[in-house]
């Protein structure tokens, strides 16, 4: 659902020095943005994790600043949300630069992190887990979910043709599609654990799950269930269920939404009020697509995202009303159940989900969200 070509986008323009003892970011965002989304991550550096958790301390402990110094950007990867802030005018509130990077996903945004080249991310709850895990120290700063998430999922299990699955305990013995490091592949572990089933109960195939691969590998029976998330679950259905192609609602929670930051950034004054100011406004934002449907539908869906207007429909109606709490604590629990999954089935060291938190954002998003709703007419 992305564009096909990456993209920067600059917001607003800013100008500074290359001093040429090291390369330009521009550049080095550039260069980029020309590599495929990679399916793996480095190994994991054990005293980096050690490292993260003193660091995270000493920044709860510490006051984020009031204001944002003349001179700071950001790099951000949220792609929906520039589209938002310029459909809006929300963008013009900004009082510092920002340059959006047409990047999304996590195995792109942990590169671009690691290249120095991004300082805010929109994910998934996956990717901040792996991400520290290979040494990586990150943080969360806003968390947005799904109102009625249950009947409101992103993802629906698409079953291949003549796959004869009714049910989730129907998946024993079947091949069913894997990315691990991603939601997707957390989502399948999960489902398996719903359905009283260990991973050797089935044939986990790993598969990329960008663009259409997952729909292909079911339409092809290279594998005979595949979470299916967003428009595919439509168009899945629409061209295979003739053939017999059908979905199974796999009833769990799949609608986490996080923005995150490399610890780095936050250990910067500047940056960090600069990353606050960018989450009030991301609040506001989120508020203002849950408002206009009509506008996103148009602005978005189809002439950014080049999707027909139905489709459009279908994913706003498919999302329900979005969330955006002020406490974390029970989002923080939930992440912890799925830090222990993927622990557990995946050979991992155990985490402490409160350490991926930066706690000293946990009203700002939710609290710039209500009261743009209250300003409302």
């Amino acid at each position: 659902m992305s564009p096909a070509t990456p993209r920067v986008h600059t917001l607003f323009t800013s100008h500074s020095p290359n001093n040429g003892s090291r390369p330009n970011r521009r550049h080095v965002l550039g260069a980029l943005l020309a590599l495929p989304v990679l399916a793996g991550v480095t190994a994991c550096n054990a005293t980096a994790a050690v490292s993260g958790q003193a660091t995270q301390a000493a920044q709860v402990s510490t006051p984020l600043p009031t204001a944002v110094p003349q001179g700071t950007t950001l790099v951000v990867g949220d792609p929906a949300v520039q589209v938002a802030l310029e459909l809006s005018g929300l963008d013009k509130k900004l009082s510092f630069p920002v340059k959006f990077a047409n990047i999304s996903g996590g195995p792109a945004t942990t590169e671009a992190f690691r290249a120095n080249a991004l300082d805010v991310g929109s994910v998934a709850d996956i990717p901040p887990i792996h991400a520290t895990w290979t040494g990586l120290e990150v943080r969360i700063v806003a968390s947005a979910y799904r109102k009625d998430a249950v009947n409101h999922p992103l993802y629906a299990l698409g079953i291949a043709p003549g796959a004869d699955i009714k049910d989730l305990q129907g998946l024993r013995g079947k091949k069913v599609a894997y990315s691990p490091g991603q939601a997707q592949g957390a989502l399948v572990l999960r489902i398996l654990e719903k359905a009283g089933l260990q991973q050797g109960d089935v044939k986990l195939i790993e598969l990329p799950s960008t663009g259409d691969a997952y729909s292909t590998a079911l339409s092809s029976k290279q594998v005979d269930a595949a979470p299916l998330g967003g428009v595919q679950i439509k168009r899945y259905l629409a061209k295979y269920g003739s053939d017999g192609g059908t979905t199974l609602r796999h009833g769990l929670r799949d609608d986490p939404g996080h923005l995150y930051t490399p610890a780095k950034v936050l250990d910067d004054p500047a940056k960090a009020a600069a990353v606050a100011e960018y989450v009030a406004l991301w609040g506001q934002a989120q508020r203002w697509i849950q408002d206009h449907p009509k506008e996103w539908l148009e602005g978005y869906y189809v002439k950014n995202q080049g999707l027909s207007a139905e489709d459009g429909q279908y994913l706003i109606d498919a999302a329900g009303e979005r969330d955006l709490p002020v406490s974390w604590t029970d989002a923080i629990a939930r992440h912890q159940e799925t830090i222990d999954l993927l622990a557990r089935e995946q050979k991992k060291p155990k985490l402490d989900a409160a350490k991926l938190y930066d706690l000293r954002f946990e009203t700002i998003g939710g609290t710039a969200y209500a009261n743009a709703g209250k300003a409302q007419p």
